[in-house]
């Protein structure tokens, strides 16, 4: 395929929309599942890991077919769908149960955000797919759309590297020793990053077909890179 530097189309087909609910939907089921703790291969990592990078493999998709600003509105439009779960489950936890509901403990137990652990949710995630986008944007031009297994799995190294450390810096400084914080964010980065490079084929093979079926093929060789959901 020739390099192009198309804009995104104005309207959107189906198979954009699906990737950018799955996207959102991945979000926000990792938020909620990542209360679970899971003890595997000595190694322990909340349940949100497992469905967490699947938002980064749609989001290489999204800057790789349609570009980092198409790829950044979406990434915003997570943030404040997954702002409107938080809200919605923190009012819940909030009005008074009914007094036949005998599971009250259970659900503020599961279903209760603490403020830090939030704020370091929220951060890592937009600094980590903004960043993501960015570095897989910036590659594509340098290589002139070649190599997509090199820009897929060196922008998620570079996104998630800084996705576990803030989470894990903002959420535990001054909680968990220093030694236990850098083994936390080791292990979820290398296993996040492996999830990635396990899920190649499959990139390749959804951004191949949306190219040929959506005619689009976008080089971000005039944008600005403003993280804001703005301008160029």
């Amino acid at each position: 395929m020739t390099a192009r530097n198309q804009e995104a189309p104005a309207r959107y087909s189906l198979a954009f929309v699906v990737i950018v609910a799955v996207f959102v939907t991945c979000l926000i089921t990792a938020n909620i599942t990542a209360v679970k703790l899971i003890g595997a291969w000595g190694l322990v990592f909340d349940a949100g890991n497992l469905i967490f990078p699947i938002s980064y493999i749609f989001g290489d998709v999204l800057t790789e077919v349609y570009g980092f600003r198409v790829a950044r509105r979406v990434i915003w439009l997570g943030f404040l769908c997954n702002l409107l779960a938080v809200a919605a489950i923190s009012a819940a936890n909030f009005l008074p149960p009914a007094p036949f509901f005998d599971a009250e403990g259970s659900f503020e137990r599961i279903l209760g955000y603490a403020p830090r652990l939030l704020i370091a949710s929220f951060l890592a995630y937009l600094v980590g797919e903004l960043v993501n986008s960015f570095v897989l944007a910036k590659m594509k031009v340098a290589t002139n759309g070649r190599y997509l297994w090199a820009r897929t799995i060196g922008s998620t190294l570079v996104g998630q590297g800084l996705d576990s450390a803030i989470f894990t810096l903002v959420a535990f400084a001054g909680v968990i020793p220093a030694g236990e914080m850098l083994k936390a964010v080791l292990t979820v980065w290398v296993l996040k990053s492996l999830y990635e490079a396990a899920a190649t084929p499959l990139t390749y093979l959804v951004v191949n077909r949306l190219k040929r079926t959506e005619g689009v093929d976008v080089y971000d060789r005039d944008t600005t890179f403003n993280p804001l959901p703005i301008g160029r």
